[in-house]
């Protein structure tokens, strides 16, 4: 593998520095005969997209190639560690790939009959049944379980939990004894205290989120991946749901406060990442969009990056920009923290060790 050399304003921090990559991994020390192949700019450790669908379409389950497909365009964008939020498609022959992002999978949603998007999920007869699936997936992902905490419930014509507490205590503490994370879809406000006391580790969506329950993910350090351009799909779902007024007032109701509402949580202190929810109603390789979402409600530019690369690649387990550290960055001419949308423009893409062209 050919050695490289970078030079640039390296963040978080922005001093100027020189960077070699020997073997796939970040050097500080110089590395003799190192191509040059980045020079004047800026310097990130790669993006991150904490809320991510590789192999699901616009018509559900997708086959292989178009999931490869979804993660080129995802690293295309600068997207290097994706959180792959659940999926149908076993994509372990993707995290062979070295031309792909890496890919942390979460396996199957969890869910019960009838309560979330068709062929998505592995539905569940019994919620007693959830704390053996829990550690069925646990054991099959990498160290992230999803769980469909909330949907529609066509009897009540509205959002409704699908999980008692006790039965997520339980099934909680079984991924965290197999080492692994739990986090949650959930749109509405009832399910979310149940899912916080009983230990969960994140919330997805999260735009019911009251003063209450975020002082209680703040208690419980439970994180927040809110996928704000997905929210901007809400009046759509509204609009559809001709046959249950209740729950289009509701989604209404939600969209018009979640700025208000993801805001809130960031002022409090919440932990908050950048999630695109890309597959099936959102395009792949939009995280630059869901960073300036972020800004928008409040997040210094400085922290709206951070929660798309250093803050969110720590929060997974994986390091930035240090000697020895994984060599996953993406370079940029201007600086993002004077204009985000310098985001949607990568000039130089470096994953495992290899410039992307």
């Amino acid at each position: 593998m050919t050695s490289l050399h970078l030079r640039g304003a390296v963040l978080p921090g922005g001093e100027r520095r020189d960077l070699w990559i020997r073997d796939g991994r970040i050097s500080t020390e110089p590395v003799p005969g190192a191509r040059t192949v980045f020079d004047g700019g800026y310097v990130l450790p790669g993006l991150v997209d904490a809320h991510c669908h590789v192999g699901i379409g616009a018509d559900g389950p997708t086959g292989l190639e178009e999931a490869a497909e979804q993660a080129e365009t995802d690293r295309d964008a600068g997207t290097l560690l994706i959180r792959d939020c659940g999926a149908p498609l076993d994509t372990r022959p993707l995290q062979e790939r070295a031309d792909l992002p890496r890919i942390i999978r979460a396996g199957r949603h969890l869910a019960r009959p009838k309560r979330y998007i068709p062929r998505l999920a592995e539905d569940l007869e019994d919620e007693s049944q959830l704390p053996a699936a829990v550690a069925e997936q646990a054991a099959a992902g990498d160290g992230w379980v999803k769980l469909v905490g909330d949907w529609i419930d066509r009897s009540a014509g509205d959002l409704a939990p699908l999980w008692s507490r006790g039965v997520l205590v339980e099934a909680i503490e079984a991924a965290h004894r197999a080492g692994a994370r739990v986090t949650a879809h959930v749109f509405g406000e009832d399910a979310l205290p149940d899912l916080i006391e009983a230990g969960i580790d994140c919330i997805e969506h999260g735009t019911g989120l009251t003063d209450e329950t975020v002082e209680l993910m703040v208690r419980h350090g439970t994180a927040l991946v809110p996928t704000l351009i997905n929210v901007e799909n809400f009046p759509g779902f509204a609009a559809a749901a001709t046959k249950y007024p209740d729950y289009a007032a509701h989604m209404t109701r939600l969209h018009e406060r979640c700025d208000r509402t993801v805001a809130a949580a960031v002022e409090a202190g919440v932990p908050v990442y950048a999630g695109t929810d890309a597959g099936g109603g959102i395009e792949h390789g939009r995280l630059a969009d869901e960073v300036l979402a972020l800004h928008r409600i409040g997040m210094s530019p400085e922290q709206a990056i951070g929660a798309a690369s250093w803050a969110a690649r720590e929060w997974l387990g994986w390091s930035g920009l240090d000697h020895g550290s994984p060599a996953d960055l993406v370079c940029y001419d201007d600086d993002p923290r004077q204009d985000l949308r310098a985001l949607r423009h990568p000039r130089r893409i470096v994953l495992r060790g290899r410039v992307i062209t």
